[in-house]
């Protein structure tokens, strides 16, 4: 498709969340349960104090400020992604499918954190010539191990293995990617690195005063390539939290396993990135020095680790058969259909541009104006602001139905981006919009995650990004709804067109919003503003209803966020922060 036909009205989608109409309405909420009074503090002055306080660290910090020689000044080969043609188990297996299934890939959604855990594993150890991993966090915890671990496996096999690791939650240099980095095999390099080069806390403070738009910039890209040939994108990251493994938050989230032509593309993008200027060889960057006995160590440690922890966080069963035979035998239960896959440009970061549109937003924008019926939209980071606004109205206007799940401000793990969303909730409700928030505790279970997209009796969260149109369209990846997304970090999408998929994917935001497990908001009627008035409670335009234990509950306020959280996202809502949310 031509840049030219990309190009949508002023009140598409996408510009909507260009972040380029900060204007902010004033509509807000009340904290206070229905029949239950509250107190508004004041936090004018707090705000006042962190300005000061924000002024004195960079004025400190001007002067202490230290520049990085550029990633061209390093030894750092340009490499690309293996042939799609060479001969690999995975390409054999795949080449019937495909003679079959011209110009088409097969998908195959992963709902769940297990199933998540173990594909990735698996697809690690399908690779036998190259391993490509692309994340925006990478955790040295319980299943980050493992992943890592299946890595060096591969690397130890001969495979090659890359990998490329925004800098932001990069901490100093993580032991066991060092370690692994000394291994002939693997090759790790940090994107837009921002404080990795520095030893002391003080210098990455220091960094973030003084280099705040380069910072506020971020790679959010997530892909896993195994020989070319198959891959996994979607909303994980790397580390317990995403894959049913913590026992103090789940993050709710979808990833998507496809084989076949679409992962060309992939890998191609993934290209892009590792050769960009920004993107740095971690031994540029690591202070420290490894020895052959070092990786050793790494090595016994992991496989120990691998005894202890893969049974206990079922990462096994996926590789009791190699994904080459399962593709062979169809027993992988992929779905082959056509995709499209749209992914932002390391440009977007390297050179910023205030006019760049980021192919994936505006591809989004572009299906949802053209639904007909249906457009469902999760997206746990959901800043629409005014154009944003106008934009979902003009598709309700036509009489198709749309609906947001997100969080709430109880399940959110970024209460600023809360306030970037409060203001619109009126707004939106009013053009004709169904508005839902994720409940930060599931559904009772067991002391163990249970498998599913929603449910568990752990702290939960929404994270995953997907975008349903008329439940034939499914569109799937790192890109939320907000003007980060859109202006300041890279993102991803995979567009699949098929009714099989995307209505698995409705049905699995049909039980996100049920009332056991999400808060349906609505416009105050005037018979419970009138309540509100006569029992002196807090007037709010805004209810919320939801289900707990089997019996309706109804608030004016957000639910079960407490004074912290109202406190910060009042704080939030008075900083001129809309553009960074």
């Amino acid at each position: 498709m031509s840049e030219s036909s990309r190009q949508l009205s002023r009140s598409s989608l996408s510009q909507a969340i260009q972040g380029q109409h900060p204007g902010r309405r004033t509509e807000r909420t009340q904290a206070g349960q229905v029949s239950r009074h509250s107190i508004t503090p004041r936090i004018a002055p707090l705000s006042r104090g962190l300005a000061f306080a924000a002024a004195a660290l960079t004025a400190l910090a001007l002067a202490a400020c230290a520049t990085r020689p550029p990633a061209t000044a390093f030894n750092r080969p340009a490499t690309y992604a293996l042939s799609a043609d060479a001969d690999t188990p995975l390409r054999t297996a795949l080449l019937p499918k495909e003679a079959v299934h011209p110009n088409e890939s097969g998908v195959r959604l992963l709902p769940t954190g297990t199933e998540a855990l173990q594909a990735r594993i698996a697809l690690a150890r399908a690779a036998t010539k190259t391993l490509d991993m692309q994340y925006y966090i990478a955790n040295e915890d319980n299943a980050g191990k493992l992943l890592l671990g299946a890595a060096l496996y591969a690397a130890d096999r001969g495979v090659k293995v890359r990998m490329l690791v925004d800098d932001l939650n990069f901490k100093d240099i993580d032991q066991i990617m060092a370690a692994l980095n000394s291994h002939d095999n693997i090759d790790i390099r940090v994107f837009n690195p921002f404080g990795s080069a520095s030893r002391s806390f003080g210098q990455r403070t220091r960094n973030l005063f003084t280099n705040v738009d380069h910072f506020t910039r971020r790679m959010h890209n997530k892909a896993m390539i195994a020989d070319n040939q198959i891959s996994i994108v979607g909303g994980r990251n790397l580390g317990d939290e995403y894959f049913s493994a913590s026992a103090t938050i789940q993050f709710r989230d979808l990833d998507v396993f496809v084989a076949g032509p679409v992962t060309q593309e992939i890998s191609a993008s993934f290209d892009d990135y590792w050769n960009s200027s920004i993107a740095y060889p971690l031994r540029a960057l690591n202070k420290q020095k490894f020895d052959p006995a070092d990786l050793d160590k790494t090595r016994e440690d992991l496989r120990q680790h691998w005894k202890e922890q893969a049974d206990p966080l079922n990462a096994k069963p996926l590789n009791a058969t190699p994904i080459a035979q399962q593709i062979a035998q169809d027993g992988l239960g992929l779905t082959w259909t056509r995709t499209e896959f749209e992914a932002d440009s390391p440009v977007k970061i390297e050179h910023p541009d205030k006019d760049y549109k980021s192919p994936p937003m505006q591809r989004l924008a572009e299906l949802a104006n053209q639904a007909s019926s249906e457009v469902l939209i999760i997206s746990p980071y959901f800043v629409p602001h005014d154009e944003g606004v106008k934009a979902l109205a003009a598709i309700t206007a036509r009489g198709v139905k749309v609906k947001v799940l997100t969080n709430s401000l109880a399940a959110t793990d970024a209460v600023a981006v809360q306030a970037g969303y409060a203001p619109y909730r009126v707004p939106m409700l009013k053009s004709g919009v169904e508005l839902y928030e994720f409940k930060p505790v599931q559904v009772e279970g067991d002391s163990r995650p249970r498998a599913g997209l929603f449910g568990s009796q752990s702290r939960a969260s929404l994270h995953a990004k997907a975008y349903m149109i008329d439940r034939s369209i499914l569109v799937i990846g790192s890109m939320n709804l907000d003007p980060r997304s859109a202006s300041l970090n890279t993102e991803l999408a995979l567009v699949i067109y098929n009714p099989q998929i995307a209505s698995e994917a409705a049905r699995l935001f049909d039980a996100g919003i049920a009332p056991a497990r999400a808060y349906r908001v609505e416009l105050a009627s005037p018979a419970v503003l009138a309540g509100l008035k006569y029992t002196g409670s807090p007037m709010s335009p805004l209810i919320w209803t939801t289900e707990d234990d089997g019996q309706v509950r109804t608030y004016n306020f957000d639910p079960r966020a407490g004074l912290y959280r109202n406190v910060l996202t009042g704080l939030f809502m008075l900083l001129p922060v809309d553009s960074q949310l």
